[in-house]
């Protein structure tokens, strides 16, 4: 994959080089504030980008700015953000174009490194990829006329599986049942949100949405 990084902090951006230079990719460009980000993001189209929410001048959202800013640039670049917290109005801003290949990770998830280049690839091919804290937290903010209240507590269970961006066969090995069963459940989940045949991970992605996004 051809990556772009953005983050104000030269150690960790120096490791992240480190890290994806190691496992096979290439970084295309490293850069540490938001203007930069759009400018490497529009010369060079990354496969994905990597961006720190917090970059100067002021530390607060830059980062997070510049990637909806790329995004609109360069319609549906993959972003994959990295936050010292989960800040949830953050990931509503990046969820709210619809387009999915969008990640957002605690840069503590940084240090299981399997699983955090799981979820670069995952952004880079369309997914959603979010860390359960912040699916957990985004969840919470769901007001009282969920759209979802249909689903059974199992598909609920489910979805916010597939929200964290695990595969059906992950999914079953987590929740100690066949995969059958969890396809079964993803097609009910489809079905309920009225979701018709179409692209496989383009549905999954339009359900995470669906879950993620605090109801009306």
């Amino acid at each position: 994959m051809r990556i772009v990084i953005a983050d104000d902090a030269v150690l960790l951006r120096e490791g992240l080089i480190r890290l994806v230079a190691e496992n096979g990719h290439e970084v295309v460009a490293a850069v540490g504030d938001g203007p930069s980000l759009v400018s490497a993001v529009v010369e060079h189209e990354p496969d994905v980008s990597i961006v720190d929410v917090r970059m100067p001048p002021s530390h607060t959202d830059e980062g997070l700015r510049a990637a909806v800013e790329a995004r609109t640039r360069v319609p549906g670049s993959p972003i994959l953000v990295l936050s010292q917290y989960v800040e949830v109005s953050y990931a509503d801003d990046l969820l709210a174009d619809g387009r999915g290949a969008i990640g957002y990770l605690l840069k503590d998830r940084v240090s299981e490194v399997s699983a955090f280049l799981d979820g670069l690839q995952r952004v880079a091919v369309g997914g959603t990829v979010l860390d359960p804290e912040v699916v957990a937290q985004l969840f919470a903010r769901r007001r009282r006329h969920d759209p979802l209240a249909t689903l059974t507590p199992r598909e609920r269970e489910v979805l916010a599986l597939m929200a964290e961006g695990r595969s059906n066969t992950n999914i079953a090995r987590h929740l100690v049942v066949t995969e059958g069963a969890v396809e079964k459940h993803v097609r009910n989940i489809f079905t309920k949100l009225d979701l018709p045949p179409d692209d496989e991970q383009h549905r999954r992605v339009l359900a995470v949405l669906a879950y993620l996004r605090p109801s009306g």
